[in-house]
């Protein structure tokens, strides 16, 4: 038995023994898994602590300046509520906070005014449980209302609380006047409960504030006595509040849990003090597991107060302790045992939290029988007989299980981060959160209900929206197609004491919807059966009521008939605002009014046109090439049987900014990339060079057999790529280029085992100088990026493709993005892949994305916080990469940053299970692709993106986030539009606005010599006009630290390209072979060096050179022509 367990407390629960026993198996098996989360809590526990005498400074004789006040004031004897109330506004010039609705002048009741019976400190500063970043600092001071002043009867309607707003009122008043130098007054509701004003006293800093000093209030709370109630009477059943309905006798005979729960939560002050003190008495460690749990809510944007959820550090701390208590469950002990760690204890909570929906069943701690199902969440203490989640709403309740969760599948993933997303990051972020964001603008002034629970009217309206959208969307029945619904209110804020609270009658409620990707797209809903017995047909009409005109009959697969739903929208969102705009307009007649319910989160969609169709085609490509490879292996005369045909281009891996067959008819098509290996044969040759040139007659030879076997149908062309070494003999560099006359191209490739073993041999080889082993290494790399890690990476997007809906969106505006912002030409496609996959595979501290915007600006988030410096990107496309070999990859990295700490040959480290080395995804032809500045570059955007999503919310526009910015570069290429679609264009289309091509298109010829269809054939596919371009600039000007320019371009309708000065080309003494362009510094000397022979020694002065600027930017020019339009200088 734990010591001081006097008692044994009972947990009923809806669950069964589930809950308890996976408590039970997080608390003991927590410390095993996370030593790392154990430290770093530790720490995080020393960092948050608070300094309380420097940062509430004065509070202690502020306390009791208020104590010797509230104690002086005059009692009074019994007055007509409507006479008393009148007399202390108009005397002190106050407004008394009487809830709604207010007591009416014929009220017989009265109210008087004596020495409060008690006073106390309660809340997080008597505990210190407060921490540095929380939102507010408040110490609460709970005030007893005498109960001579109290009647047995007044828990009836709102009797209570017109007492207590007066007696607020009366300390008010005398607070005014004696402590109107020491701080500012004001009202504000408790936890934004309307039934509770407090009284609130805001400290004057005199002086210059002190360092460390927090800006705190004191809240004056009062509240009743113990038992002044009979509890029998204030169960959750019970109805309470008989006139608040009107004359309607069915609205006043519904139950008012809220209300009754606020009565007693009014006199649970002292009780709940009393527990939080003994359980701290009893574990060493639940202060420091209750400053986690509240770091935890915090950061998920949960609270006290109503419009954060009904569940904050309080709730928190009350349910922990009762679970550490003692019960006469079956197992004889207490759920928690009170030895156990404060990381144990949090983990713990989160799993009890996990598989506890309150919003479904209710929870009782302790013995206890609810008398009736109370509509809301239930987390009810028996022993006070309080339900401890009273201010929760349903949504809310569902927000609290759904982050437990996902924070216990991360606790749960060894291989994870785990304190980083459970405690840093901030996982409220609407657009972090939910696929679609609605307003909905509530007009209370035509609203003419009458609240029944004194919650509001404007609670009640966002409850009805909430079980309308919950049946509409997450229908089991149907196919749920939202995973979480969420409503968020405004909150209450204070007010003056000389105004009455605000009477604000527009409110716009905020819908916050998460997509469940599998069912979302669904555009027919198949409802109930339409059969002959009675339970079928009440069924069908309790669907027809629901749905309205939209349900109909219709017969399907088997014959049968079936209640029917048909949507006209077809993708995700649009899917989703039809269904809401309908039903909500069917049942709350919302929607009349354009603005009356406003949707944000489309804007991402329409920036590279994401259709649900685009899937389909992606899918088309695919089968395409399944075609193509039946094609190749059906060949006959093949010297060597092929063994595989591997896909290795993004249009194959459903992962292009455009669709593949996109491309327009002059430029024709792009080519889909692949590669071919053949069985082993001994009859390669054994030279580099041979091989190279056996693949090009390989190729012919292909190309050849498959036009014989295709006439008509199929051409084909041998290319030869531009050369990145001196030495092209030995480079692969050819490639064949079949072109179908309905439609795809593919270019294909051949891998031969051999060429990798004579490249491995060459590059180890010492008899050879350094500059060979160096390119040979180079070739090596580049041959297994190609024919190695590509068809892998192919293979594995593509898994996940299917596996993730919003994947493959999210990786094309991902790619959209650093297009955007000229990036792209320094990055390889793979790597924006593998970041975009990161955030699938690891979510935390959320899900998987379900929409592409919520995975791009994930993404960006990841790419925001990433420290490339210092941490390897890992992607485990296995999902069971070893920790072993997790540590090996970073052990890599520092090895990789202590021989080259200035990150010239390696910059970003990106692993993956099948590819561990870390550099096969970031470096090309042996150069850093990116190089540390455009990598720092791709780091402050993000961070500037993150900052823009946070600052605008939900009213973000998407398309601030694609804006470019050109001032950071030192010169602009503008690139003429007209040149490059002349210089693409392959294909002649018609154009009968032209004279000619009119009389070519009826059979006539511009030429009498010639057939008009005479040089129509299609010539072989061109590369871009733009990377042909920048190709050669860097073979003139090199590439890395060597270059005087760097440019910045983005994908090929890029029109204006960005490029800066590299800096570390300054100013030097001359001599040969600077390897760019210099010109001497015009009046400048340089270091002095001494010349001739003998001993008479004179003095030279070196000559100094700088790059010479104008001459690089008019060979540019030049070299360019046509297509750039002219060259625009930003800074010299």
């Amino acid at each position: 038995m734990e010591p001081g367990s006097a008692k044994r407390r009972k947990i009923g629960h809806s669950r069964g023994e589930s809950a308890v026993g996976n408590i039970d198996a997080a608390a003991s098996s927590g410390l095993s898994r996370g030593r790392a989360f154990i430290l770093e809590a530790e720490e995080l526990l020393d960092e948050v602590k608070l300094d309380y005498a420097t940062a509430l400074e004065g509070v202690d004789s502020l306390l009791h300046k208020i104590k010797g006040s509230i104690e002086a004031i005059e009692a009074h004897d019994a007055l007509q509520i409507a006479e008393a109330a009148t007399k202390l506004e108009k005397k002190h010039k106050i407004q008394i906070p009487f809830p709604e609705p207010r007591p009416s002048d014929k009220s017989n009741y009265k109210v008087a005014f004596a020495k409060p019976t008690q006073f106390n400190v309660v809340g997080s500063y008597v505990s210190k449980t407060m921490i540095k970043a929380q939102k507010s600092h408040a110490v609460d001071m709970v005030v007893v209302i005498p109960g001579e002043t109290l009647q047995e009867k007044d828990y009836l309607d709102l009797r209570y609380f017109y007492k207590r707003a007066y007696f607020l009122g009366v300390v008010a008043a005398a607070l005014q006047k004696d402590l109107a130098e020491d701080g500012e007054l004001s009202y504000e509701y408790l936890n934004g409960n309307s039934l509770s004003p407090i009284l609130t006293l805001k400290p004057k800093v005199e002086g210059e504030k002190k360092e460390g000093r927090l800006d705190y209030r004191v809240r004056i709370i009062p509240c009743a006595p113990d038992n002044i109630f009979p509890k029998s009477k204030l169960h959750l059943g019970a109805t309470l509040v008989r006139k608040a309905g009107g004359d309607d006798s069915k609205a006043a005979a519904k139950p008012t849990p809220f209300y009754n729960s606020t009565l007693v939560s009014e006199y649970c002050f002292f009780p709940y003090l009393k527990l939080l003190r003994q359980t701290e008495k009893k574990c060493a460690a639940f202060k420091k597991a209750c400053i986690l749990g509240r770091v935890w809510l915090q950061q998920r944007g949960l609270g006290s107060d109503m419009a954060d959820g009904g569940f904050g550090h309080f709730e928190w701390a009350v349910l922990l302790a009762l679970l550490l208590q003692s019960g006469d469950n079956t197992r004889g002990h207490a759920p928690l045992s009170t030895s156990l760690s404060a990381t144990q204890l949090f983990k713990a909570m989160v799993q009890f939290l996990s598989v506890t929906n309150l919003s479904e069943k209710p929870c009782v701690l302790g013995t206890a029988t609810l008398e009736s199902e109370t509509a809301g969440p239930v987390l009810f203490d028996a022993v006070r007989g309080l339900n401890v989640a009273f201010k929760m709403s349903n949504w809310s309740a569902a927000k609290l299980h759904q982050h437990a969760k996902w924070t216990r599948s991360l606790l749960n993933d060894s291989t994870a981060d785990q304190f980083t997303p459970t405690f840093i990051l901030k996982a409220d972020l609407p657009w972090q959160n939910y696929d679609l964001i609605a307003h909905l603008n509530y007009d209370g002034k035509q609203d003419k209900t009458q609240p029944s629970d004194c919650r509001g009217r404007l609670w009640e309206y966002s409850d009805k929206v909430h079980r309308v959208l919950k049946r509409a969307l997450q229908d089991e029945e149907l196919g749920e197609r939202a995973r979480s619904i969420h409503i968020q209110l405004p909150k209450s804020s204070s007010w003056d004491l000389t105004k009455k609270p605000s009477t604000k009658q527009n409110h716009t409620i905020e819908i916050g919807v998460l997509f469940n990707a599998a069912n979302m797209t669904r555009t027919v809903d198949r409802g109930p059966a339409a059969g002959p017995s009675n339970e079928e047909k009440e069924e069908c009409a309790r669907f027809q009521r629901f749905w309205g005109e939209k349900s109909e009959l219709r017969r399907f697969e088997g014959d049968s008939i079936r209640e029917t739903l048909i949507w006209t929208s077809t993708s995700p969102f649009d899917l989703c605002e039809e269904i809401m705009r309908y039903i909500l307009k069917l049942h709350l007649r919302v929607g009349y009014l354009e603005d009356e319910l406003v949707f944000h989160g489309d804007g991402f969609s329409d920036l590279i046109s994401l259709k649900p169709t685009d899937t389909s085609v992606f899918n088309a490509a695919r089968k395409a090439f399944s075609s193509f490879e039946k094609d190749i292996r059906n060949l006959d005369d093949m010297p060597l049987h092929v063994r595989q045909i591997a896909p290795i281009c993004p249009e194959l891996r459903h992962a292009s900014v455009k669709v593949p067959f996109s491309t327009v008819s002059k430029t024709g098509p792009r080519p889909l990339e692949c590669v071919i290996s053949f069985e082993a044969s001994g009859k390669w040759p054994e030279s580099i060079v041979a091989i190279q040139r056996t693949k090009i007659a390989f190729l012919r030879m292909i190309g050849d057999l498959l036009e014989r076997s295709k006439p008509g149908e199929v051409r084909s062309y041998v290319g030869l790529e531009s050369s990145t070494t001196t030495n092209t003999e030995l480079e692969n560099l050819a490639y064949l280029d079949i072109i179908y006359e309905s439609g795809p191209a593919f270019r294909l490739r051949i891998h031969s085992d051999l060429e990798e073993a004579l490249l491995t041999r060459q590059s180890h080889d010492k008899t050879i100088d350094q500059h060979h082993r160096h390119q040979a290494s180079v070739l090596l790399s580049n041959f297994r990026r190609l024919y190695y890690h590509l068809p892998l990476h192919t293979q594995s997007i593509n898994t996940f493709a299917t596996r993730f809906p919003a994947f493959s969106p999210t990786i094309r505006l991902l790619k959209h993005w650093f297009s955007s912002h000229k990036l792209s030409s320094h990055f390889t496609q793979d790597f924006i892949e593998l970041v975009a996959l990161q955030v699938f595979l690891s979510p935390y501290p959320w899900d998987a994305p379900s929409s592409p915007s919520v995975g791009l600006l994930r993404a960006l988030l990841f790419l925001s916080r990433w420290d490339w410096r210092s941490e390897p990107l890992i992607v485990d496309t296995n999902g069971d990469m070893p920790s072993s070999e997790r540590s090996a990859i970073t052990t890599r990295l520092e090895a990789w940053r202590k021989i080259d700490p200035l990150m010239n040959h390696t910059v970003l480290f990106v692993a993956t299970a099948q590819e561990s080395s870390g550099v096969a995804y970031t470096t090309i032809n042996g150069v850093a692709q990116p190089s540390k500045v455009v990598a720092a570059r791709m780091t402050a955007l993000a961070k500037t993106a993150c900052r823009v999503i946070r600052e605008e919310g939900v009213d973000l526009d998407a398309r601030r986030l694609f804006v470019p910015s050109t001032k950071e570069y030192d010169v602009l290429l503008h690139l003429s539009s007209k040149a490059l679609k002349a210089v693409g264009k392959v294909y002649p289309s018609e154009d009968l606005s032209n004279p000619s091509a009119a009389a070519a298109a009826k059979g006539q010829s511009k030429y009498k010599n010639l057939s008009s269809t005479a040089g129509e054939d299609a010539l072989p596919l061109p590369s871009s006009p733009i990377d042909s371009f920048f190709s050669k600039l860097e073979q003139i000007y090199g590439t890395g630290s060597s270059a005087p320019l760097v440019f910045f371009r983005g994908g090929e309708d890029e029109k204006v390209v960005g490029a800066i000065w590299n800096p570390t080309l300054g100013r030097r003494v001359f001599k040969v072979n600077l390897g760019t362009s210099y010109k001497p510094v015009v009046g400048g000397g340089g270091k002095k060096r001494k010349g001739g022979d003998g001993d008479e020694k004179e003095e030279e002065e070196e000559q100094l050179v700088e790059v010479n600027r104008e001459g690089i930017l008019s060979e540019i020019a030049r070299v360019g022509g046509e297509v750039v339009e002219r060259v625009e200088v930003q800074r010299e």
